[in-house]
């Protein structure tokens, strides 16, 4: 007896034919899920609208972003480093700008290749400033997002559920 396999469908052919396959909402909805959980930080950290940023450390109330997560590293393995940066105006501008243009980029779906890789980078340095980690020899949340940031670029997430379908993008493969 055999058995007949249906022909996988390909990223391609779904954005040429129109039809989306259930996985193609899946990697959606999980790109659009991580660029929130950036977005997200950006505002609180902007706004402090109290989840993890009170209102009195808000960056626009002349707090640091980055004071907080940086100087609690003082104590592990590359504490001495990430300790250092904590508070530098350039380290805040250069943080909020990768949130908000991650973020963004994820949720909207264009521009997504380019926001995996910043956002896989700025993953590893926050799992880096983290080690030894307290509750896993080496996985951690950071590290997940990062594997899920380069699924959705194999997956080409931003055409469904995004933006990553207009013509402009199609044309220009930088904003994929």
């Amino acid at each position: 007896m055999t058995t007949a396999y249906a022909k996988p469908v390909t990223y391609h052919e779904t954005t040429t034919t129109g039809a989306r396959r259930p996985v193609d909402y899946a990697w959606a909805i999980a790109r659009i899920s991580i660029g929130w959980v950036f977005l997200w930080a950006f505002l609180d950290k902007t706004f402090g609208w109290g989840f993890a940023t009170p209102a009195n450390r808000a960056w626009i109330e002349g707090g640091s972003p980055t004071t907080g997560f940086l100087k609690g590293t003082g104590e592990n393995a590359l504490g001495g480093f990430f300790g250092a940066l904590a508070g530098q105006a350039w380290v805040d501008w250069l943080f909020m700008a990768g949130l908000l243009g991650i973020g963004l980029a994820l949720v909207l779906g264009v521009g997504t290749r380019v926001a995996a890789a910043a956002g896989g980078l700025m993953l590893a340095l926050m799992w880096a400033a983290e080690l030894p980690l307290a509750n896993n020899p080496f996985m951690d949340e950071h590290i997940v997002y990062a594997i899920v940031l380069i699924g959705l670029t194999l997956a080409g997430a931003g055409g469904t559920l995004g933006l990553g379908n207009l013509p402009i993008v199609r044309r220009n493969a930088w904003l994929k």
